[in-house]
């Protein structure tokens, strides 16, 4: 992800996620920083980052998530494809984000799919349907 000055990224201020409950889960802990910075300047309350499953799921049973930003493949050679899912059938909506060319919308059940390296005008632009409808509530 890459950024010229992560507390004032280009391009942030028409993307508003105040309200917005972001879980982030990224084994990479440079990228999973930056993600956390970045959503924080938008106004998002960011849970983790968290770079194993076990770790996600503690988080996200302490803190519901409105939405969760998960890498496939994780730390150890671990997949995150069954958290992928309960956390979709608990109504969190799904962004993944992978490195991997090989996760298509058939083996996941998400709201978006982005491919690494991801811009922040790709990641801020994947969660503003999801902010509108927290909004909209």
């Amino acid at each position: 992800m890459a950024s010229s000055n992560v507390d004032d990224p280009p391009g942030t201020g028409a993307v508003d996620l105040n309200g917005l409950r972001i879980l982030v889960v990224e084994d990479s802990w440079h990228l999973g920083v930056a993600m956390q910075r970045l959503l924080r300047v938008c106004g998002a309350d960011v849970i983790g980052p968290a770079a194993t499953t076990a770790d996600a799921e503690r988080l996200f049973s302490e803190h519901a998530p409105d939405v969760a930003l998960i890498d496939v493949n994780l730390r150890g050679g671990e997949l995150a494809y069954d958290m992928i899912d309960r956390l979709h059938d608990r109504g969190v909506r799904v962004v993944v984000i992978s490195g991997s060319a090989d996760v298509s919308p058939a083996q996941v059940k998400a709201a978006a799919i982005l491919q690494k390296p991801v811009s922040e005008a790709q990641l801020l632009a994947s969660l503003r349907p999801m902010s509108a409808d927290k909004l909209a509530r």
